[in-house]
């Protein structure tokens, strides 16, 4: 398998790059990457904009739950970060482990972030063949998605739809990275880098992911 990532980045996505990654996918493509994922394992729901999967993301998280969630464009536009940080229902954690001494508690922050009840977040890429791809610069979001939360509810704008895990990587690397570099730049003065790379092909525990496909163009 073809794995041409880089940890370095050029200033600008290539150009042909956008209208490729950054278009919606027709209602056949979302039909068979639906069917794929929930043939390895992983729950779909599909929503038609921003607002409905907010509703559906609100649905899904329990009452009185551990709620984590990554730095993520996604949840940012669709309103979810704001829902997750301002609720009474449930304990959200970003805000408390912003607000622990790193010097001190370090250990105790790395045990919170990393097992949350419930983790919320996006992907880089979802491929028709069922796999979800998701790139890091620091990985703090890849544990729990992969065993450490209880719970993983992806929101995912169906841009991010490829044929296979080949062109996930690809997307990632020419259309992704420099997206968030400016992003990360722009809000921090620090370059960003494709630094660590998850791919979940099956979930063997019924239920445990849950990706709301969207049909709306979502984050990066």
């Amino acid at each position: 398998m073809k794995q041409q990532l880089t940890t370095a980045f050029q200033p600008h996505a290539d150009q042909t790059s956008g209208p490729r990654f950054g278009t919606l996918a027709d209602d056949e493509r979302v039909k068979r990457a639906a069917a794929a994922l929930e043939a390895n394992g992983i729950t779909v729901l599909r929503a038609a904009d921003a607002e409905d999967a907010r509703r559906i993301v609100a649905k899904l998280i329990p009452n009185g739950a551990l709620v984590h969630h990554g730095a993520s464009q996604t949840l940012d536009v669709t309103g979810i970060t704001g829902d997750i940080e301002s609720s009474s229902r449930f304990e959200p954690l970003r805000a408390r482990i912003f607000s622990m001494d790193r010097a001190t508690q370090a250990d105790d922050i790395r045990r919170l972030a990393a097992s949350p009840d419930v983790m919320l977040g996006s992907v880089h890429a979802v491929t028709e063949t069922g796999s979800l791809l998701t790139a890091s610069m620091g990985g703090s979001q890849l544990g729990p998605y992969v065993s450490g939360a209880g719970q993983v509810i992806l929101v995912v704008g169906t841009q991010k739809i490829v044929s296979d895990v080949d062109e996930g990587l690809l997307r990632i690397d020419d259309y992704a990275l420099p997206l968030e570099d400016a992003r990360a730049w722009a809000a921090y003065g620090i370059h960003s880098s494709v630094n660590k790379v998850l791919i979940i092909n099956r979930e063997i525990s019924p239920g445990r992911i849950t990706v709301v496909l969207v049909d709306e163009v979502l984050g990066f």
